[in-house]
């Protein structure tokens, strides 16, 4: 049963869109966390779960206003967006991710999710790094999505500010009076604790917006270098991995369809087959980005692999 469970998750999250990814990696890192933090329970006793938070959590994955920290570990401007500790955070950001991500997916595309989610997690973790310098009070770690999942909630509502959704109990609301009341509602509770978290959470509202504002008002799509710019890692890792894998490179196969010998370097008798590797490459650009992705050669070896 677990098997089957497994296989179905990693389906999903292999052919699933941006959304379904960044909802099933987000709750693969909690289970991951939660299991560590039982075992240090398991292993060191009732103060097991809190030196796991205290010597493992905060100082290597959570993101912190100290100079030092951000020097030092970096990585933890991008680590803390996917971090969650406690089941109903973990369980209010994905809900929120899913209901705005499939409107923002209707109407701005499945390739731009991923970028506003980061970006609105990076100006969120600014906002709060420079309110640490300046306000007291504000606690030493941060985790969550909340930034990226508020940049996604506030990207939607400015795309689609009539657009109604059904509310438990209340009926239908417009998107622009759910974002406005999820904006007021950090700014009136900001005193009551979480400020830096509430801190972040604007940031990340301002960075939806400025997202949305720049893509209709300016036409300046910001998804476009973000996801060139992970096309490439991708692209790299996957290099590494054929590496230590053994894995050739992708080898061009030329065939002379006609029987007849050519002379010196004309091609005009032969045909370029190509190679499976290079095909299935193409395949997992289109699931990420979609067709309109491809390039004028991409597009063309596509042609001739479905004419073989």
């Amino acid at each position: 049963m677990f098997n089957s469970v497994i296989e179905d998750i990693k389906r999903e999250f292999q052919y699933g869109n941006v959304l379904t990814r960044l909802i099933i990696f987000n709750l693969a890192i909690f289970v991951v966390v939660r299991i560590v933090a039982l075992i240090f329970f398991l292993v060191l006793g009732p103060g097991g779960s809190d030196q796991f938070i205290s010597q493992v959590l905060h100082p290597w994955l959570c993101a912190s206003y100290a100079w030092q920290h951000i020097l030092l570990k970096p990585w933890t401007m991008f680590s803390y967006m996917f971090l969650h500790f406690d089941l109903m955070h973990v369980a209010f950001n994905m809900l929120f991710l899913y209901w705005f991500g499939r409107i923002l997916r209707d109407f701005a595309g499945n390739d731009r999710i991923f970028a506003i989610y980061i970006f609105g997690g990076l100006v969120g973790w600014l906002v709060y790094v420079i309110s640490g310098q300046f306000m007291p009070g504000i606690g030493q770690y941060a985790l969550g999505a909340s930034a990226g999942v508020t940049a996604v909630t506030l990207a939607a509502a400015t795309l689609a500010p009539n657009y109604s959704m059904h509310l438990l109990f209340i009926g239908p609301v417009k998107l622009k009076y759910i974002a406005f009341a999820l904006v007021l509602m950090d700014l009136i509770l900001m005193p009551n604790g979480n400020t830096g978290g509430r801190l972040a959470h604007l940031g990340g509202a301002f960075m939806g917006w400025f997202f949305v504002y720049q893509l209709r008002e300016k036409g300046n799509d910001l998804s476009i270098p973000f996801n060139n710019v992970v096309e490439k890692i991708v692209g790299f890792g996957g290099r590494i991995k054929d590496f230590f894998t053994g894995k050739r490179k992708p080898r061009v196969v030329y065939k002379n369809t006609t029987g007849k010998r050519t002379k010196g370097n004309s091609k005009s008798n032969l045909h370029i087959v190509p190679d499976q590797t290079e095909i299935d490459a193409i395949l997992d650009k289109i699931k990420r980005s979609g067709y309109d992705s491809l390039n004028k050669e991409e597009l063309d070896i596509l042609s001739r692999a479905s004419r073989d």
